[in-house]
């Protein structure tokens, strides 16, 4: 299967309230991060227990996807699904709660029901062949040791396959998440680093 990348102009950066059907974009790599005990009875034994509950945690599936990268967070009922792809992928607009496309840098955020807050800061960085090599070189080093990497194929412009790598930080009330894909046809880096936190 051929995997390469989507042209630059073409990419959005999009947070989505609900799931999305995973049809909808190719997927490459895939990790599961749960935190906590969805469901766990709390420390005194009482009660059912719930994810918003001492002992309740939260669930993270991240994807590295043709064009960057896809996130479905859940959290007691929550599920918030932050996605860096292509504007030619049809996705839908129900419960579409940000879209920008992918220029520049750029911040957001979004307050969400039972205090849960998701932060996010983007950039698109265009440098030039020396430095974009020796980038691509030290993402090809970090996914060794840690997180999540993918080389696609060539364009055929260049020898050179475009990279994504996708990292997380996981902690009781709160998930980092920083993504690097890179462009070999336009020397171009794409950034990204989300913070789903619990109240």
């Amino acid at each position: 299967m051929l995997s390469t990348r989507p042209k630059i102009a073409e990419l959005t950066f999009q947070l989505y309230g609900r799931t999305l059907h995973p049809e909808l974009f190719q997927t490459y790599k895939s990790r599961t991060v749960k935190r906590g005990k969805p469901g766990s009875k709390p420390a005194d034994g009482s009660g059912s227990g719930s994810a918003s509950e001492p002992g309740g945690g939260y669930e993270a599936k991240l994807s590295i996807t043709s064009a960057g990268h896809a996130i479905e967070w859940r959290y007691d009922g929550l599920v918030l699904t932050e996605i860096a792809t292509s504007a030619q992928d049809l996705l839908p607009e129900r419960r579409r709660l940000m879209c920008h496309s992918l220029r520049g840098e750029q911040n957001d955020q979004v307050e969400c029901r039972g205090g849960v807050t998701y932060r996010v800061n983007f950039s698109l960085e265009s440098v030039d062949a020396k430095a974009f090599y020796t980038f691509q070189n030290e993402i090809m080093l970090a996914g060794a040791k840690e997180g999540m990497l993918h080389q696609f194929d060539s364009s055929g412009r260049f020898g050179l396959g475009a990279l994504s790598y996708v990292n997380v930080q996981s902690r009781d009330r709160s998930m980092l998440v920083q993504a690097l894909h890179t462009f070999p046809d336009d020397y171009a880096i794409v950034k990204t680093q989300s913070v789903f936190k619990l109240p």
